[in-house]
């Protein structure tokens, strides 16, 4: 939808379109939205980015694991490529991963390629609050650290990227 929403507007949904308005906000996951939407009415924003973060949070680690392997690593080359979702390349784009040297480019491939070798899926970080310093940084911070430790952090970044992309779909 291109306009946003109200939060009663969403309340009053029906699950299909409940489910095409916000199946967005989780990458690739409108399952997300389609299992909140029993929970309505919501009082909040919060209280129904909470209900679609339940849904994550109950998958069990595997079926997390394949959640978070739906997701892009970061690219530059897919943003100039435009291989990925809007949401995601605008995202990417704000923490000035489109405008990388070659050599960056190539330090960040090697990264991606060596988190997801140890983790099983991709580096996951809310792009908007960091530099590009800064995610390099948290990748050699954070890939050292247990795959248990990692898919807690993934899903807490996962949250703070979609808290934001729930916010743009609704009025305040």
């Amino acid at each position: 939808m291109s306009q946003p929403l109200d939060l009663n507007t969403v309340n009053a949904l029906d699950q299909a379109a409940f489910t095409e308005a916000l199946g967005s906000v989780f990458e690739h996951f409108p399952q997300a939205a389609e299992g909140a939407w029993m929970q309505r009415p919501f009082a909040t924003v919060a209280a129904l980015h909470d209900a679609m973060s339940g849904v994550v949070r109950k998958l069990d680690p595997a079926a997390q694991a394949a959640f978070l392997n739906r997701h892009p690593p970061l690219s530059g080359r897919a943003i100039r490529a435009g291989t990925m979702t809007a949401d995601s390349n605008d995202e990417q784009k704000s923490a000035g991963l489109d405008a990388m040297s070659a050599a960056e480019e190539a330090a960040l491939d090697r990264m991606n390629a060596d988190y997801q070798a140890r983790h099983g899926f991709p580096f996951i970080i809310c792009v908007r609050h960091y530099t590009r310093e800064g995610i390099f940084a948290a990748f050699e911070r954070r890939i050292g650290r247990t795959t248990v430790q990692e898919l807690d952090e993934a899903l807490a970044q996962i949250a703070a990227i979609t808290r934001g992309r729930l916010a743009a779909r609704l009025r305040p």
